[in-house]
């Protein structure tokens, strides 16, 4: 669980996390990456580990949340690995990606905010925004599944590999990773979520797509040079 200036949000979204997995029977841990807050967050974070065993806290100095999802997926010692925003904590996701990661053999399991079933609740700007991003990684990438952001599950042994050969944090990160398993013939499929703002988008529309955009140029010439080439664009 990535987080940045959550000190408002970190108590609940961890209790709502921690009594959902406790109910589910499995073992599990808990990590906040908690990444260049200016805020109480690393002080909420400390103080919900102490009261919960399963809550555990990595500290980067940086702002990035990129960085702060390799980072916490490099830590942790589980077999899957899931990832939740602050804002976005979802049990029934994390019920539906095991039951496929299980029937499909998948590294990956996205939870799709596009994909048949799915239920975007997100403001249109940020719903068109998604689109235009998947159709162009769909074009420019060959992506197979509908999304890369957002909730994933993660199969870590199969994907620690690749995950240690990605270039980008920030915004490009989970795609990434991603394109890179997709390319690499590992299984990623996808399951639809239903998905809300719960707060304020921490980047405004206008400063994140020339950032976005930017970062997948970057990332599209990685992947040529490291001899994982995307199909021509059509």
């Amino acid at each position: 669980m990535p987080a940045h200036n959550e000190a408002s949000y970190l108590e609940e979204a961890l209790r709502r996390a921690v009594t959902g997995l406790r109910e589910r029977g499995d073992a599990f841990e808990v990590l906040v990456v908690e990444n260049g807050s200016t805020d109480d967050t690393a002080a909420v974070a400390a103080r919900m580990a102490a009261a919960m065993e399963e809550v555990s806290v990595l500290s980067l100095p940086h702002a990035d949340y990129g960085r702060a999802l390799r980072a916490g997926f490099v830590a942790a010692s589980g077999r899957q690995v899931i990832n939740f925003d602050v804002d976005l904590v979802n049990l029934e996701f994390v019920d539906a990606a095991r039951k496929a990661a299980e029937q499909e053999a998948a590294a990956i399991v996205v939870g799709s905010k596009r994909g048949p079933g799915a239920d975007d609740g997100r403001p249109v700007a940020r719903r068109i925004v998604t689109a235009v991003f998947s159709t162009l990684l769909k074009v420019a990438f060959g992506l197979k599944v509908s999304d890369t952001h957002g909730l994933k599950l993660l199969e870590r042994e199969a994907l620690l590999p690749h995950v240690r050969t990605c270039l980008f944090g920030g915004d490009i990160f989970d795609t990434e990773v991603v394109l890179r398993a997709e390319r690499a013939g590992l299984t990623v499929t996808e399951v639809p979520v239903t998905v809300s703002d719960g707060r304020p988008p921490r980047t405004s529309i206008a400063r994140r797509i020339p950032r976005t955009l930017m970062g997948l140029l970057r990332l599209r010439v990685a992947l040529w040079r490291s001899g994982l080439h995307p199909p021509a664009i059509r």
